[in-house]
């Protein structure tokens, strides 16, 4: 299970290191404009390899000239963290002179903790009542904007809304970046092309229930007034 490999890897090389970036190939790091830095060492992991071997036809067996497909846990020295490349700066976060992203989650009791995770293509998570946010992501104020919508709308463990824990994670999402989407409209900022995609993506044809668009207005009314 890729989930539990994971999280077994993030625990072990957290406790060995200190704190977790995102991890990526060479090749990869190269796509997203990075170098590995000189002399550092690339990160062991375990990870599944398919393998194809040819049947040997046999009396049983004449009819069938398909390989056989097989997978072998290798260990593979392939990964190297955020920490351990050199590249351009990052692109600044924007700044919203209406809004301050600091007092809103003051207001709220919301903490915006390292990102520890090692999926480079994940942009950001909120648990119980932290977030994190990729530092590669291009739209951290709109990834923010979701992430803080998830605990208000009680989609993490240990809120005041905890009946909503149990939605599916496809009205989850759409409820956060509904809020999210609406946020980027009220500050007049960029990302709402993609909000909307993402949304249109969770939402599958579907339209958005009675019950989650009531959601989506009172949470995004409460995170704007909190950062005013």
């Amino acid at each position: 299970d890729s989930d539990y490999s994971e999280w077994i890897y993030s625990n072990f090389w957290t406790w060995l290191f200190g704190k977790l970036s995102p991890i990526a190939s060479y090749k990869a790091w190269q796509e997203k404009g990075r170098q590995v830095k000189k002399n550092e060492k690339a990160i062991a992991l375990y990870m599944p390899v398919t393998f194809k071997k040819k049947n040997n036809e046999t009396e049983q067996d004449t009819e069938s000239n398909d390989d056989e497909v097989y997978t072998k846990i290798i260990l593979r020295n392939n990964w190297f963290c955020l920490d351990q490349t050199e590249g351009e700066e990052y692109i600044p976060e924007i700044k919203i002179p209406s809004w301050n992203a600091e007092k809103a989650m003051a207001v709220l009791d919301i903490v915006e903790i390292h990102f520890d995770s090692v999926n480079g293509n994940c942009m950001g998570f909120a648990k119980n009542n932290q977030i994190a946010i990729n530092p590669l992501n291009p739209l951290k104020h709109k990834t923010r904007f979701h992430e803080m919508a998830h605990i208000l709308l009680g989609h993490t463990k240990d809120t005041y809304l905890s009946e909503n824990a149990d939605l599916p994670k496809s009205i989850k999402e759409v409820e956060a970046e509904g809020v999210a989407f609406l946020m980027l409209n009220l500050l007049n900022l960029d990302g709402k092309k993609e909000s909307r995609g993402y949304i249109q993506g969770w939402l599958q044809g579907n339209p958005i229930s009675e019950e989650s668009a009531k959601r989506i207005f009172t949470v995004t009314d409460k995170l704007f007034k909190a950062g005013q």
